[in-house]
């Protein structure tokens, strides 16, 4: 239970930290924090919540990083589809919170693309279904590649959180004009449920790429990277 716990909370902390900056803040008025801001803000909701409760789950807080992990042989399978329970629930209770937040603006007239992921004209820089593809597989392979390196025996000791947060705002840096970044299904599909309409439609996308990303840096990381 504390490790399901620890996973709740982490992914909660990771929508409620990431989407809710680029909800309230990217855009604010005189002092938006635009893609930069949104960016490092992701990287810091898993930096602080992997230091915080990493040393009881792993700090998975994404179902692809399970999946991902578990291809690795780094995590029990077994344990996979309680963990992705936890991320789900988690990550919509962050998007519940902010929903209640947004909804108590004077001039409140809809939570509109609620930092929803999406291709075509759901991307912020319109681009297509297969860029939006192939940056998410891609993407979320890397930042694989990074969490099984980092994590290794040969890694130096206590450092990993710092190096994931870090990969997580590059790869946002990198794909937010793309698709509003996804590389977790569990964000994905919290935000899509409060954003509706096409966010739920073009939600496959985000729940498949993420996933065969998060496969392919694995087997890439086992096959051509691993030092143990």
């Amino acid at each position: 239970m504390s490790k399901l716990s620890a996973e709740f909370f982490g992914t909660f902390w990771l929508v409620l930290g990431g989407c809710g900056s680029a909800v309230l803040a990217a855009a604010f008025p005189g002092v938006g924090i635009g893609l930069m801001g949104v960016s490092l803000a992701f990287g810091l909701t898993v930096l602080t919540m992997a230091y915080a409760v990493g040393g009881i789950s792993g700090g998975h807080f994404n179902p692809a990083v399970s999946i991902g992990l578990a291809t690795a042989g780094r995590f029990s399978w077994s344990q996979v589809p309680s963990y992705i329970i936890a991320q789900v629930a988690g990550a919509i209770g962050g998007a519940l919170v902010l929903y209640l937040i947004v909804t108590g603006k004077a001039d409140y007239a809809g939570v509109g693309g609620f930092a929803s992921n999406g291709y075509g004209d759901l991307s912020p820089g319109k681009f297509s279904m297969m860029s939006a593809l192939i940056t998410e597989v891609v993407m979320t392979a890397f930042f694989l590649i990074i969490i099984l390196g980092v994590t290794g025996k040969k890694a130096p000791a206590g450092f990993a959180p710092i190096a994931i947060g870090l990969a997580l705002t590059l790869i946002h840096l990198i794909s937010i004009p793309v698709t509003n970044t996804s590389v977790n299904p569990a964000r994905s599909i919290a935000v899509a449920l409060f954003a509706g309409g096409g966010a739920i439609s073009q939600l496959w996308l985000f729940i498949v790429a993420p996933i065969v990303g998060a496969v392919i840096g694995a087997l890439i990381q086992q096959s051509l990277l691993s030092d143990e």
